[in-house]
């Protein structure tokens, strides 16, 4: 995993702009690991939940609380490199508040709607947005298959409402086309293996996959330790995370992909 990428000026690009690209922050045996172990991991497989998005397509996706132990995504969201740069762009210790495997198939994988992480994760009881998510591209991810959009510097615009939109929750479209009118849109396009990290006020969609190539993308989300909820809620508590150096990523991995030839699943 890629080391020393959080320079003073992406720490500046975040909070101007509420998201940062890093460039092949997974290497390429990190990522061709991440994605051969995700399309034969059977729990993942049979954890895969449908959401209709409101525009006559659904996304399919796994959201995991839990991090199983000796897996690739367990190694990931505790890597060193990732969990110090959260550290640094909210300015408090982090804990893994959730992750996800978003799965958009070709020609038939659903859309997101505009939201805010926070405009929901704010029910969960965190009184705070001091919140962030690293979207780790598996498939290159270019329009054409739906790519992550963001508003730069949306995240300033503090939370906005949110409303049911299909099975999901989308923020309030009058809002959103008024920063849409103000607000440069960025389509994040990724080779495999690069990554964004954005801010949970940061306002982001993604288009349905019309393509014939899928879109996968790992998410890991992070609570700071200060903001821990007040309340129960569909995520954890604080817990202290434990670090992986930036060097073990690889190694976990092919531990993973080992027991999953070998016939051996484990819960994502």
């Amino acid at each position: 995993m890629k080391t020393g990428f959080l320079t003073l000026d992406a720490i500046e690009a975040f909070d101007r702009d509420g998201f940062i690209v890093v460039d092949s922050f997974l290497n390429a045996e990190e990522t061709e690991l991440l994605g051969a172990i995700a399309r034969q991991d059977h729990a993942l497989a049979a954890a895969k939940t449908s959401r209709a998005d409101g525009e006559g397509g659904s996304v399919d996706l796994v959201v995991e609380n839990e991090l199983p132990a000796d897996a690739i995504y367990t190694a990931i969201v505790q890597a060193e490199p990732l969990v110090t740069a959260m550290e640094a762009l909210l300015g408090d210790e982090v804990y893994h508040y959730h992750h996800k495997m978003i799965l958009k198939e070709p020609r038939v994988g659903g859309a997101w709607t505009w939201h805010q992480d926070y405009g929901y994760w704010y029910s969960n009881g965190c009184l705070f947005p001091d919140m962030a998510s690293c979207m780790f591209a598996v498939d290159k991810a270019t329009r054409e298959n739906g790519c992550l959009q963001v508003l730069r510097g949306s995240h300033r615009m503090g939370r906005i409402d949110h409303m049911k939109r299909g099975d999901q929750t989308g923020a309030d479209m009058e809002r959103v086309d008024a920063a849409l009118a103000r607000m440069e849109l960025i389509h994040v396009e990724m080779n495999p293996g690069s990554a964004v990290l954005f801010h949970g006020n940061t306002l982001h969609r993604s288009d349905q996959n019309r393509s014939e190539n899928p879109r996968w993308a790992f998410i890991c989300c992070y609570n700071t330790r200060s903001n821990d909820p007040y309340k129960d809620g569909r995520h954890p508590h604080y817990s202290a995370l434990p670090r992986v150096g930036a060097d073990e990523v690889a190694a976990v991995g092919r531990r993973h992909l080992q027991r999953i030839t070998d016939g051996i699943t484990s819960a994502m």
